[in-house]
C-alpha cells in the first residue's frame, strides 16, 4: 500500500461475518489498522477481524467521498466483481 499524503483512498473491508464495509480515508494503512483494533467504524467493531480486500487511490477527499457513495450503492455482486478485478490486476 503506497501512501501519499495528497491522495485519498476508498476501500472495502471483508468482515468476519462475510459482510463488506466501504469507507474512505487519507491514510489507508492507519485506517485499516484502526478498524482491526476495533477503533474504526461502529459497523466493523462487532465484526472483527476485518480484512482489506479492495482499495482505490483518488486525487482528493471529494473524489474519494463520491466514489465511496457510488460503491455503497452497488449490489453485493458488483462489489465482489470489483474485488476480483483488483486481485487479477495485482497478480
Amino acid at each position: 500500500m503506497e501512501q501519499t499524503p495528497a491522495k485519498a483512498y476508498v476501500y472495502m473491508l471483508r468482515c468476519a461475518d462475510g459482510t463488506l464495509y466501504t469507507g474512505w480515508t487519507n491514510h489507508l494503512a492507519t485506517r485499516v489498522a484502526a478498524h482491526g483494533m476495533g477503533k474504526g467504524a461502529r459497523y466493523t467493531r462487532g465484526r472483527l477481524p476485518v480484512t482489506l480486500v479492495y482499495w482505490e487511490a483518488l486525487g482528493d477527499k471529494q473524489a474519494a467521498m463520491r466514489r465511496e457513495y457510488a460503491i455503497k450503492r452497488l449490489p453485493r455482486r458488483e462489489k465482489l466483481n470489483l474485488i476480483a478485478r483488483l486481485v487479477l490486476h495485482h497478480d
